[in-house]
């Protein structure tokens, strides 16, 4: 069992490294993550003409092989289909994400993004994430919230998670979304299945343009949060607030038949058949 770990939040985080080395009891784990931040990012490899990618050899203890990679999360996952980093892969864990990914932040988690992509390659991925103090904005956790964050409790719910994911491994792949509150293991109320909401725990709520001195035509984009919101306790993040580990599985993109979008095709059939 070859075991890729990855993340959104940099190969420097601790979040990274407490995840990867719970891997170890069940296979070969090799890590490949950003070099730096790519909160965010959701399933975009970046524009590679543009960025030219390298990869540079990293040290986190306990783990045998590292790399650093100058892209976001989805492209170490491609590189690593690819055979960038040796033989393939059986499974993605991706995390620990400082910050619940539920309701809508799933669209634009790197931490998620990594676990689709990894789905695309037909590996199953396992994107894992945790509440921080103070609720993260939009799926993301400041730095000031990361004091006293307990990683060891994500990554043990993780490492009970593969370790019975890997002794009987689906035949189609699969996306799981793991989200764990900040709490002690002894403290979580236990675990459930999680419909995806709509709200985060804590949204952006404005974005307003404000001129930047010296430069005609330039402005700072200044943003304001709203307050933490009360999430239905049948949904992912409803769920982690009152101390349940939230556990999703995600869905393919699938397209959806329509039957209220006649005027629109109606266009385009004038257009192209005259």
């Amino acid at each position: 069992m070859r075991i890729l770990l990855t993340n959104d939040d940099g190969i420097d985080s601790v979040g990274l490294h407490v995840l990867a080395r719970a891997m170890r009891p069940f296979g070969e784990v090799v890590i490949a993550a950003p070099d730096r931040e790519f909160s965010g990012a959701g399933a975009a490899l970046g524009a590679l003409h543009l960025i030219q990618p390298e990869v540079h050899r990293a040290h986190v203890d306990g783990i045998d092989e590292a790399w650093a990679v100058t892209g976001p999360p989805a492209l170490c996952v491609m590189f690593s289909r690819l055979g960038a980093f040796g033989a393939p892969f059986d499974l993605v864990v991706s995390g620990i994400n400082p910050g619940a990914n539920v309701g809508r932040s799933v669209y634009h988690s790197g931490t998620v993004g990594a676990a689709l992509t990894a789905r695309n390659g037909l590996i199953s991925g396992i994107a894992v994430s945790q509440a921080v103090t103070g609720f993260g904005v939009e799926g993301q956790g400041w730095d000031e919230m990361l004091v006293g964050q307990k990683w060891e409790t994500a990554a043990s719910v993780a490492a009970a998670f593969v370790e019975g994911l890997v002794a009987n491994m689906p035949t189609n792949p699969i996306v799981v979304n793991i989200n764990v509150p900040n709490t002690e293991l002894s403290d979580i109320k236990g675990w459930k299945s999680a419909r995806l909401g709509h709200e985060p725990p804590r949204r952006m709520s404005t974005a307003n343009l404000e001129p930047k001195e010296g430069h005609e035509g330039s402005f700072y984009v200044r943003m304001a949060w709203g307050d933490a919101a009360e999430l239905p306790t049948d949904t992912d993040g409803g769920m982690v607030a009152d101390g349940f580990v939230a556990v999703s599985y995600l869905s393919s993109i699938v397209n959806s038949e329509r039957d209220d979008v006649d005027a629109a095709e109606l266009a385009m059939t004038r257009l192209i058949n005259g």
